[in-house]
């Protein structure tokens, strides 16, 4: 056996035959070829035996830990990995307790690997002083997961084959410093979680940092988490010219806090011609505001390859447009939008408010902008209305592609 996955909340195992194994290991290993341990709910009655399934040959290590799981096991099981597995390729912890036990623990791990096969490093823990200056200057790593607490200094960064960063901090952004003259040109992914009560001008912290400047030809998706309130710079992104995927996640509870306009979303389509997911914002709320129908027209022309988009627009526009519109009834017709069939297909529009009376309407020109739009994901009902109609339309059409008859149900 290579691979063995466990998960305790699924697979029963009895401390019985957990108590049998621990016998048959007390010489040799269990599963003396094992390559790949994956544990997906650590329980406080599994986690001690998990040393027990690893041996020389295991390279790669991926748990989760269970809520309520001791500290004390964790960490005295954490300490036991870089002597079971010597050439360790790839850790991965997740829910680990914020601790100084822990962090010790997990530091302690890190500085006894081998640095030479250590290629991923993602555990959901600080480090001590000792370990961040061993991590952020591993050459071989490729993937890093961070937790940065505190104002703490970091060293310079030497990362010249990483392809992922997800840093999670809860303070200050002086630990960008530690990325100036970086070279990242290898950077695919960047994700930033902020535990932070005021997130600031984070996107033009990082500009200021040169990851821009270092990652701009390599990174194609970029993250970031607040659970705050937040109205983001988005100009500080438009260096980033080859991203497929941008999340920016904030809250509007207390009131609307996103900001972005037509000339915002204009500036990111034409910076971003690659896109093929854009989020920003959580689920939009019921204010109206944001984006018109003017935006999204130039976002379907600007980035055809776009398939999935949340963001807050007013609806209300539409209605306008529609007026305007002397063919809105024939999409195939209509002069509203010219460009190359944009691949939209799933809309998130969550609490958006439609006027009175205006699904049709809505729908028709949402047809209009994304031709092949399938689903909605909405929390105001008014929208489902809207979907239906949509989900009509298309019938229809494929019905008369195939047979060149109009559908029995409309005859």
């Amino acid at each position: 056996m290579q691979k063995l996955s466990v998960d305790t909340s699924k697979d029963s195992i009895t401390p019985d035959t957990l108590l049998v194994l621990q016998f048959r290991t007390v010489n040799d290993p269990w599963l003396p070829r094992l390559k790949s341990f994956e544990c997906a709910e650590a329980t406080e009655a599994f986690t001690p035996f998990i040393p027990l399934f690893l041996s020389p040959k295991t390279t790669r290590i991926d748990i989760r830990f269970a809520k309520g799981t001791p500290i004390l096991a964790i960490g005295s099981m954490i300490k036991k990995f870089s002597p079971l597995c010597p050439d360790l390729e790839s850790i991965t912890l997740n829910d680990l307790p914020r601790d100084s036990a822990v962090t010790e623990a997990v530091s302690e791990m890190l500085l006894a690997c081998n640095r030479d096969t250590l290629n991923s490093f993602c555990v959901d823990s600080p480090l001590t002083e000792e370990a961040r200056e061993v991590v952020y200057r591993l050459p071989g790593l490729s993937t890093l997961w961070v937790v940065i607490q505190g104002p703490i200094s970091l060293p310079a960064v030497a990362l010249p084959n990483l392809t992922v960063i997800d840093v999670e901090y809860n303070d200050n952004l002086n630990w960008l410093r530690a990325f100036r003259g970086a070279k990242l040109g290898k950077l695919k992914t960047a994700a930033f979680h902020s535990k932070s009560e005021q997130v600031g001008d984070f996107l033009g912290a990082l500009e200021s940092a040169a990851l821009a400047a270092s990652a701009r030809n390599a990174l194609t998706t970029f993250l970031f988490y607040t659970s705050r309130s937040w109205n983001p710079n988005y100009s500080s992104l438009l260096w980033f010219n080859q991203l497929k995927e941008v999340m920016i996640q904030f809250s509007c509870e207390g009131g609307c806090s996103s900001r972005i306009d037509d000339d915002d979303i204009i500036s990111l389509a034409r910076a971003m011609p690659k896109l093929e997911i854009l989020r920003l914002g959580t689920t939009p709320c019921a204010t109206s505001t944001g984006v018109t129908v003017n935006g999204l027209i130039a976002l379907a022309r600007l980035c055809p390859r776009l398939s999935t988009l949340r963001l807050h627009f007013q609806a209300a526009t539409f209605v306008e447009a529609a007026t305007s519109a002397a063919t809105l009834l024939d999409p195939s017709d209509s002069g509203l939008v010219q460009r190359e069939d944009c691949a939209l297909t799933n809309l998130e529009v969550g609490k958006t408010p439609i006027p009175a009376q205006s699904g049709l309407t809505v729908a028709l020109v949402l047809l209009q902008i994304f031709p092949r739009i399938l689903n909605i994901g909405y929390t105001n009902p008014e929208w489902r209305s809207v979907e239906g109609t949509i989900k009509n339309f298309r019938q229809v059409r494929a019905f008369v592609h195939h047979t060149g008859k109009a559908h029995p149900s409309y005859a």
